[in-house]
């Protein structure tokens, strides 16, 4: 299955309920407006990938998810930096410090969370080569089903889209609302909203605020709702943004002119 196209045409999850119910073999590499992503795949289930230039050694992956410490993970990039996360699994199974099931699970969470981040994409290309499988000698390969993934990526779409709706532009800023005797250290938010509402300010975009703590675009969106829902802030335009000039609905304010406009509007689109 030799597939190629735009983000625009097809989904993230509609490229994986493919894969799934073809049961293919070979590597997604997606083309994103910053960052390439590469996902493998073994008859139809999920087995390795990886997100832009992250660090995807056994090592580092044990370390983000909480399976050694840091200054474990210091150790084994100084002495293992030469076998293979294959030996380096052995090794630490061998050895007693973790478990079989510790790697896999931690390996395949990884991967799956690649993949939920990449179901915010909306721009960019795709292209997926069954005879391209994206190995690397010595990664170990795991097997993640696919139909709770696309199940969870299908809601978090409809979620996107609705959100969009209520926050189409992230270039506009906030500010608090005014609210005599509200205090916010009473208000109960979560870890995630209060690292949001200390960069409220009309001064900073919303995608400012999202790249300084380091949220993605479906992540700001959702504790902006929040907050708007709780009404605890509201959007404005940011200071020093210059006035938009209202384009005028005709080039023209002759109303021959205009009627002579729409006409040729008319017969240009049934021509096509």
């Amino acid at each position: 299955m030799a597939l190629k196209g735009n983000l625009r045409d097809f989904t993230i999850t509609q490229l994986l309920n493919l894969i799934n119910l073809a049961r293919k073999t070979g590597t997604l590499i997606i083309e994103g407006p910053t960052e390439t992503a590469r996902v493998a795949f073994r008859e139809g289930k999920l087995s390795y990938a990886q997100y832009g230039s992250e660090d995807t050694s056994l090592a580092s992956i044990l370390y983000r998810g909480r399976k050694i410490s840091q200054g474990q993970y210091r150790i084994l990039k100084e002495r293992t930096s030469q076998m293979t996360d294959k030996e380096l699994g052995l090794l630490l199974i061998n050895a007693g410090y973790l478990t079989q099931e510790d790697i896999l699970g931690s390996l395949q969470q990884y991967a799956i969370d690649v993949v939920r981040r990449l179901f915010t994409w909306v721009e960019g290309y795709f292209r997926f080569d069954g005879t391209d499988v994206f190995r690397q000698d010595g990664k170990i390969a795991v097997k993640v089903d696919l139909e709770n993934l696309i199940i969870e990526g299908s809601r978090q779409l409809r979620e996107w889209e609705q959100l969009q709706e209520e926050i189409p532009s992230l270039e506009m800023a906030l500010k608090f609302t005014e609210r005599p005797g509200t205090d916010l250290k009473k208000i109960n938010l979560s870890i995630e909203e209060w690292r949001v509402v200390s960069y409220v300010n009309p001064k900073n975009t919303m995608s400012q605020i999202a790249r300084t703590v380091k949220m993605n675009d479906l992540e700001i969106r959702r504790i902006v709702y929040s907050l708007l829902q709780a009404g605890l802030v509201e959007i404005v335009r940011p200071s020093g943004m210059p006035v938009a000039v209202p384009s005028k609905s005709f080039p023209t304010q002759n109303k021959e002119e205009q009627r002579s406009l729409v006409n040729r509007l008319i017969r240009r689109i049934r021509s096509i």
